[in-house]
């Protein structure tokens, strides 16, 4: 016998949940001006309620005047598409939801702020990569199945630069091939274009590649295999010495060597070049009473409107709204778009006032750069701008994603104002990036003959105020791919 016992029990739960006005709120917020366009027209192909002020109209409806308008119709009760208890079908629609408190740039519903909205993909096409490069040349070349697999092993190996990073005995275990196949297939992946690729270190891409050129035996070829090490380091009378060379043939092999692809793989992983267009606009116009603060400032805030769509309701449709015209499907439809409509020219609104507010913080932090240069950037931090404006700090990254502004000073990306302060009494005030030109511009006015060690250049930043260790100098430098001390020094 077997009892079947029913029990009902209540639980609490939190659920997270990102409806989708949120999710556009988010996107259109992270859109630059070149995105928000492409997206605007997009929604016009898709949305008939919407559609774009001609020209010869001077100026846009604000949203008020929309919602307003919209008020205005109900309450004179326009006889066209009443109801027959002489509602008007209209009011249907919720406009009120979707326009109160929008303005305020530092309104945030809770569940908009707390959760951590999806990224916004890239609508670009994808170039092509150096697997697609090496993977299309194996399709082309005739060989048996089991060295075609283990060169597939072989590219999905390799790095950003071209480089295996995995020997033969891991290649072959983890894709379960035959040494002989792997070492087969290696030699083939190495003959592919770029010239270099699949080297297991900087020696062998050099080799392949002076062989691809009949160099390998030359006197490039014996400073590459055997004593790239006083290469490195600019030793080039010990080179003719030890080769038994002329200082001139050793110096011709250099210049050779100097011709190859330390990074073969870098041509087809390079960030494709984007146009950049600024989204907004910093002006120093003198004083005047800047609408946000009601403070006296002397630079103005713009955004970029230029070619962007101007947006408005289409009211051609709403008598389709009405009972005796329209079947149910088709009222649904026409009010689902115009609730979709206005919740975009919401969210494109938000937008505006969301990034003009960061800016406006952005200016007040900054002014010193905006008027003499980079070396009176201040650090600043994202969550600090995030406090000053009402606004989470992941509303703060996306106001300043991928937009750009124009400044006296040149054309910055907004994340480039954005930079932690370095410790000590006087680094407090030094930014990341200042210091960095700081390091970068000892080096370029050192002795070549004499560089500076990075413990010499952390004793000169410490004489300044700015705590920093030989570590760190040491980091600063690597980060800005700047050569060691010793590669460096020019020997006479």
């Amino acid at each position: 016998m077997y009892s079947t016992q029913l029990n009902l029990s209540l639980r609490v739960t939190q659920k997270q949940i990102l409806t989708p006005g949120l999710v556009q709120m988010v996107t259109v917020l992270a859109l630059n001006k070149l995105e928000l366009k492409d997206m605007i027209n997009q929604e016009m192909v898709e949305n008939p309620i919407l559609e774009e002020l001609g020209e010869q109209e001077l100026e846009a409806p604000s949203v008020e005047e929309i919602a307003a308008a919209e008020d205005h119709r109900a309450e004179v009760g326009d006889r066209e598409g009443l109801e027959p208890n002489g509602q008007d079908p209209f009011e249907e629609i919720d406009f009120g939801s979707f326009f109160q408190d929008y303005l305020d740039p530092g309104y945030r519903s809770p569940t908009a702020e707390v959760i951590e909205k999806p990224s916004f993909e890239n609508f670009l096409s994808s170039p092509t990569t150096l697997t697609d490069h090496l993977l299309w040349q194996l399709s082309l070349t005739v060989a048996p199945a089991p060295i075609a697999q283990a060169a597939e092993s072989i590219i999905g190996n390799l790095n950003e630069d071209g480089f295996l990073m995995a020997g033969i005995e891991e290649v072959a275990e983890i894709g379960q091939h035959q040494r002989a196949d792997v070492e087969a297939a290696l030699k083939l992946v190495q003959d592919f274009d770029p010239p270099g690729v699949a080297a297991r270190d900087l020696r062998e891409c050099l080799l392949v590649q002076l062989r691809g050129i009949r160099m390998d035996r030359s006197c490039a070829g014996q400073i590459v295999s055997e004593h790239l090490h006083l290469l490195q380091n600019k030793q080039y009378k010990e080179l003719a010495r030890l080769l038994n060379r002329s200082q001139a043939d050793v110096e011709l092999a250099v210049d050779l060597i100097r011709r190859l692809d330390p990074r073969p793989g870098q041509r087809y992983n390079k960030a494709e070049p984007r146009l950049v267009e600024p989204d907004v606009y910093f002006h120093k116009v003198g004083e005047y009473r800047c609408g946000l603060c009601g403070d006296t400032h002397v630079y103005e805030i713009s955004l970029n409107e230029d070619d962007v769509p101007q947006l408005r309701l289409n009211s051609g449709y709403r008598h389709l709204l009405d009972r005796t015209v329209s079947a149910k499907e088709v009222r649904n439809y026409i009010k689902e778009r115009y609730n979709s409509a206005i919740q975009l020219i919401k969210n494109i609104e938000q937008r505006k006032q969301t990034i003009l507010k960061v800016c406006h913080s952005i200016m007040m932090r900054q002014q010193d750069f905006l008027d003499l240069g980079l070396d009176l950037l201040k650090p600043m931090m994202i969550k600090e701008v995030a406090e000053e404006v009402g606004v989470h700090p992941s509303t703060v990254s996306r106001a300043v994603a991928n937009k750009y502004a124009h400044t006296p000073q040149g054309v910055h990306e907004l994340r480039f104002f954005f930079s932690e302060a370095v410790n000590g009494p006087m680094g407090g005030g030094t930014s990341l990036l200042t210091l960095k030109r700081k390091v970068k511009r000892m080096i370029e006015e050192e002795d070549p003959a004499h560089p500076l060690t990075d413990e010499q250049i952390a004793r000169i930043l410490q004489s300044q105020g700015i705590q920093v260790t030989r570590r760190t100098v040491a980091k600063y430098r690597e980060d800005m791919r700047i050569p060691s001390t010793h590669q460096r020094r020019v020997k006479t």
